[in-house]
């Protein structure tokens, strides 16, 4: 059978049983500088929160954090209702962090396939062959779930655009992600056709019930997709709001320090 994503369990009202993530009083420093200073944000389930700020505000920063590859020097990250202290990315990886990247780390000479199990490959039988047959079979299923419009999950990567190769790893980060989804700029060298199916795409794992937070300077993608936002500004958080409650010229504001 193939394995399906694991959305957190809910009450009888709909309410998330845990929050996916949390972050307390998170701090990072490189010796003498500063790059994020005092960050708290929840996630919900079935939420999208984008983190907007200019360049060098500490976004990747923050997202390297949460997926392990940095260890903060204060704070605590909180993963559904469990403290969680990563050794490594691989660690954050094991316990359900899923990060998409504008680079998307796929290998473009392999099929879809294969990329969605990168470094988790299905193996059959004593001498541990490649179980090719069952990897293209649930890639084929979570793709056809989340409409990912690809020829085959047997095509190869680099005979896919960019929109579907984003896709491609967005669908890798859901089939291994226990609840939450990490995405840094994930359609920033898309054109405008394509950002709107991948835009489409996180919308369905919204539904899904997944938590996302998102790394975006696309102001109107934040209008669009997102239910809340938190700025960053200089390693500082600014401020955290719900899209309904600030304006575009609001956030800008927020942004570059012009905010009164």
């Amino acid at each position: 059978m193939p394995s399906e994503t694991v959305l957190p369990d809910r009450t009888d009202s709909g309410t998330p049983a845990e929050t996916p993530l949390r972050l307390v009083g998170i701090h990072k420093s490189f010796g003498g500088v500063v790059a994020i200073k005092n960050f708290d944000l929840d996630v919900k389930a079935g939420e999208i929160v984008a983190l907007v700020g200019d360049n060098g505000a500490g976004k990747s920063t923050l997202i390297k954090i949460i997926s392990g590859l940095y260890q903060p020097t204060e704070g605590e990250i909180w993963l559904n209702g469990q403290e969680a202290n990563f050794r490594d990315a691989s660690d954050a990886r094991a316990k359900g962090v899923e990060v998409v990247y504008q680079d998307l780390a796929l290998v473009v000479d392999q099929p879809v396939y294969m990329n969605m199990f990168l470094g988790r490959e299905l193996t059959t039988g004593p001498l541990k062959i490649l179980d090719r047959k069952r990897m293209a079979t649930e890639t084929q299923q979570l793709v056809d779930a989340l409409d990912v419009r690809i020829p085959s999950a047997k095509a190869t990567l680099s005979d896919l655009s960019g929109g579907q190769r984003q896709g491609v790893a967005i669908c890798r980060a859901t089939h291994w992600a226990s609840s939450l989804v990490l995405l840094d700029e994930p359609t920033a060298a898309l054109g405008v056709a394509e950002t709107a199916k991948v835009e489409e795409l996180i919308l369905k794992l919204k539904a899904r019930g997944a938590a996302i937070l998102i790394v975006s300077h696309n102001m109107d993608q934040v209008f669009r997709i997102a239910d809340r936002v938190s700025v960053l500004r200089r390693g500082t958080q600014v401020a955290t709001r719900s899209l309904a409650d600030t304006t575009h010229n609001e956030l800008v504001a927020m942004i570059t320090g012009l905010a009164s």
